[in-house]
């Protein structure tokens, strides 16, 4: 009886056995499972590790050359344009002949003056024989009116006479028009046959002064790198005609105030964002081939003296107080590690476009700062890492 028992009672207590373990088991899976639920509902974080290390400062921009002087040469005389001898682009020598003008009117305006200058002589002949009669009659009163007739003549004839000096003038300066100094044809508006319109016939660049282009750069990084005026910088040209860009020497002329550039920043923090100061960059360059209009690009870089912890500009926050980065808490757990956003107070001792040298006690190289989150993230929220 006893030996019928044994196997029954084997029999029970493994589906007890088997039991307890599935029981467990499910009770194990569905633990996992709700903790990996919850995970996947935590905000998604993206992180870097700070690096140890000094900052590099870059000023980097490009604009397109334009000519340091440049004259404007305009047909004051109003003349109909007869032959233009140069065309955009060319180079030319001072003293070279540009344009020429019809001056017909003009030379017939001056020989009806010169005909009115040759009357007006003969008339003061006329006078001064009217002066001589009067004398030999010995009529005071003719004598008087005879030499104070004289006397007006004379003044007309001086007049008349500046009046065809002024149109001789004109007729030989502005019959055609010549480059006041070696340089470029920038710019043609005169057309042949045609009056000008109020625009000058002609814009020539004085190619002896050289070319410039204008940069914007961030106050604080001028400061950084040092650059005043007088310094010289390598600058990369591009002309349509060469495949490759050519390096150039160039020279920063001018440092001067420009508006202040504020950033993009989205949500509560747009409000302190405050705007940055901006300077603006006059770059001179001077080679006997450049014609202006040619595309020119500057890329100055200079590391810190100053070495410390490095972060990138992404994980640098802003709120009354002051800045702040959010680090990860690694808490480590029955379940898994849990990773928590704590908010750390830090300050900023130089930073350039991209990274922010950043001074705090209560971050190491070895901690994982946040750079972004798929949330708004508070102090103590719960996170999983990407």
């Amino acid at each position: 009886m006893e030996l019928e028992n044994e196997p029954s009672d084997r029999r029970r207590k493994r589906t007890i056995l088997v039991v307890f373990i599935v029981f467990m088991g499910l009770l194990l899976f569905f633990t996992l499972f709700s903790n990996t639920l919850q995970s996947l509902a935590l905000p998604k974080v993206r992180t870097e590790k700070p690096a140890n290390g000094s900052l590099l400062f870059t000023i980097e921009g490009s604009g397109m050359l334009q000519p340091v002087a440049e004259a404007r040469l305009a047909n004051p005389a109003g003349l109909k344009v007869q032959k233009i001898l140069v065309k955009e682009g060319d180079r030319v020598k001072k003293g070279q002949q540009l344009i020429i003008y019809d001056s017909k009117s003009v030379e017939r305006e001056m020989e009806d003056e010169i005909t009115n200058l040759d009357k007006q002589k003969i008339g003061l002949q006329n006078m001064q024989d009217q002066f001589i009669q009067s004398s030999m009659e010995g009529d005071e009163l003719k004598i008087r009116n005879a030499r104070r007739d004289i006397e007006t003549q004379k003044l007309d004839l001086g007049m008349q006479e500046r009046k065809v000096n002024e149109l001789r003038d004109r007729l030989t300066n502005q019959q055609e028009m010549i480059a006041p100094f070696d340089g470029i044809i920038t710019k043609l508006n005169a057309l042949e046959g045609v009056t000008s319109a109020g625009e000058p016939d002609i814009l020539i660049a004085n190619s002896s002064l050289g070319y410039r282009f204008d940069i914007s750069a961030d106050s604080t990084l001028l400061s950084s790198l040092g650059i005043s005026i007088g310094e010289k910088i390598e600058v990369e040209v591009h002309t349509v005609q060469e495949q490759q860009a050519r390096m150039i020497d160039g020279t920063i002329d001018e440092v001067a105030n420009a508006e202040p550039r504020t950033e993009s920043v989205s949500g509560e923090e747009a409000r302190l964002t405050p705007t940055i100061p901006q300077k603006a960059l006059r770059v001179s360059v001077n080679d006997s081939e450049l014609k202006g209009g040619e595309k020119a690009e500057i890329k100055f870089e200079k590391r810190s003296h100053q070495e410390g912890l490095v972060i990138s500009n992404e994980a640098i926050h802003q709120d009354r107080e002051g800045m702040f980065v959010y680090k990860i808490d690694e808490q480590r757990g029955a379940l898994g590690n849990i990773f928590v956003a704590r908010k750390v107070r830090i300050q900023s001792s130089e930073a350039n476009g991209k990274e922010t040298m950043i001074q705090t006690d209560s971050i190491y190289e070895v901690d994982m700062i946040i750079l972004e989150s798929s949330e708004p993230l508070q102090d103590g929220n719960r996170v999983r890492l990407q």
